[in-house]
């Protein structure tokens, strides 16, 4: 397989599509919103990717909660945003662990329940004053314990659901003042605490199908050149070794603007820096045929990563009950019906 994962353009795969993925097997496939219609449309076209593709590839969605979900109502629950748990934390902190536990096991059904295996959730960016707002709601708080907490409780979630997640955007996208989907961020300052919540999870998660996506984001204090992505310093000095994340790393979409050049270049760019897989979402064909194309195959320990699965502990007919207890909980769901910053631009 080739060590790329990609968007594809509409709801239903194009003959070319399905040449392309016969041809060139990539790793996995991403679905945004322009992917989904309603629940049998979505299983019809996740049952023909999986008949076409190497059974260890993967199909990602972001579906964090609030307003980066692209299962939504009326066909699927709605989910709170990260920030709603981090306040209901704050209040009550078995409530909120147990709220984020929750959340994170009714996405993974939701999205296991669609035929998905991977959700690029949850957010471990530290929400910090004065920042950009493309963070925002999508993080549990300002203080990195309680977003380590809380966070890990998610994944917990999404791995008892069966659901691999991807914690995000390593080593930390909190601090930035501008929107790598749209320019480069530019970080001057070390961030121990942004560092805080990847490490305490990478921890807790070693061994486990946990994966981690990097952040389009030039951190000058590691190196002055290259955005984190495509530095081999960021990505070995620090998300391999002083964070001691040892599982599959997947880069942010590379067709975002923070990053400059063609998606080939880029892609091979983003794998010698360290990526296990490289990002490519746009869904168009003769970006994503050319990225395929000039792509290597994945490394035997990427392959051994991607093809690693969690034994789930619950199943989709536990979902009412988990949905009924959160909504004891008293969790208000506001940020839901909010603008998506990352449709258009993707992945979140």
């Amino acid at each position: 397989m080739k060590a790329a994962i990609i968007g594809l353009s509409g709801l239903s795969l194009t003959p070319a599509e399905e040449a392309m993925l016969h041809t060139q097997r990539p790793a996995g496939v991403i679905l945004f919103r322009r992917n989904v219609s309603d629940p049998a449309q979505l299983k019809a076209l996740t049952a023909r990717l999986r008949s076409i593709l190497p059974s260890e590839a993967a199909l990602l969605v972001d579906q964090e909660g609030g307003r980066v979900a692209r299962l939504r109502p009326p066909h699927w629950r709605s989910h709170p945003p990260a920030a709603v748990i981090g306040r209901l934390y704050e209040a009550d902190k078995k409530a909120g662990l147990r709220a984020a536990w929750l959340t994170g096991a009714l996405i993974g059904l939701d999205c296991m329940g669609a035929g998905f295996d991977v959700v690029c959730a949850p957010v471990l960016d530290l929400l910090v004053p004065g920042a950009h707002d493309i963070v925002g709601d999508r993080a549990y708080g300002t203080d990195p314990g309680t977003v380590t907490l809380l966070g890990g409780a998610v994944m917990e979630g999404l791995l008892a659901a069966g659901v691999r997640p991807v914690m995000k955007h390593v080593p930390g996208h909190g601090r930035a003042h501008a929107d790598s989907h749209l320019e480069l961020p530019v970080v001057p300052d070390e961030l121990p605490a942004e560092l805080e919540p990847f490490t305490r999870n990478a921890a807790r998660f070693a061994g486990l199908p946990v994966w981690a996506m990097t952040a389009h984001i030039l951190y000058e204090a590691w190196d002055r050149f290259r955005p984190a992505t495509l530095s081999p310093v960021v990505i070995g000095q620090i998300i391999r070794q002083r964070i001691g994340f040892n599982g599959l790393l997947v880069s942010d979409d590379i067709a975002m603007k923070a990053l400059s050049g063609d998606p080939v270049s880029l892609t091979r760019q983003t794998l010698a820096a360290g990526c296990d897989v490289v990002l490519h979402c746009t869904g168009v064909q003769a970006e994503t045929q050319a990225v395929l194309e000039g792509c290597p195959l994945l490394t035997d320990q990427a392959h051994t990563l991607l093809a690693a699965r969690p034994v789930a502990s619950i199943s989709i007919g536990d979902g009412e009950s988990l949905a009924q207890e959160r909504e004891r909980l008293g969790l208000l769901e506001d940020g839901i019906r909010a603008k998506d910053p990352t449709e258009g631009h993707h992945p979140a």
